[in-house]
């Protein structure tokens, strides 16, 4: 049987399908899902609903959260697939400081796409206004990163069967 202990980190703006994804991933790989939004500190969820983009000194200690979290699964020898919108490699580079063998999926596709999801999307608190601000910190990564690019125009279905197949080849 494939051994599904990998850490997965399923990287992208807000409302590329970070969290569907990444829930149907685990769910089918049969890990552990952490949804990295609920380790932001309260004020940084604050901050965001009124539309304020956070700052790196913001985010410094969720990521060292996440990057906690990670540690734990790979000490452990977990499976774990979390979201994390990582969008500068300084961002994947403290996650990786958790679990260096992480593997990123980075959920690409087009502004215009995803800021009609977010139009759509009710029940969360960042709003559409600070897509820009995702899109002008969005450090995409590098060959030298290996991650997983997934085109977010494919059904989510199609993307997590694509996701499957690598973890098990």
């Amino acid at each position: 049987m494939p051994d599904h202990s990998g850490r997965y980190v399923v990287m992208g703006v807000a409302g590329s399908g970070k969290s569907t994804i990444a829930a149907a991933l685990a769910r089918d790989l049969d890990v552990s899902f952490v949804e990295g939004d609920e380790f932001h500190p309260a004020e940084n969820v604050r901050k965001m609903a009124a539309g304020i983009a956070l700052t790196d000194q913001d985010r410094a200690p969720w990521l060292a959260a996440l990057a906690s979290r990670l540690r734990e699964a790979r000490s452990a020898n977990q499976g774990l697939v979390m979201t994390c919108s990582a969008l500068k490699r300084a961002y994947r580079d403290i996650l990786r400081g958790g679990a260096p063998d992480t593997q990123f999926v980075f959920l690409d596709g087009p502004k215009a796409l995803i800021a009609e999801r977010l139009a759509s999307r009710t029940g969360h608190y960042m709003p559409s206004s600070l897509l820009d601000s995702q899109f002008a910190a969005l450090e995409k990564p590098t060959p030298d990163e290996h991650a997983w690019l997934c085109d977010i125009s494919d059904a989510p279905d199609d993307v997590v069967a694509d996701l499957v197949a690598r973890v098990k080849s």
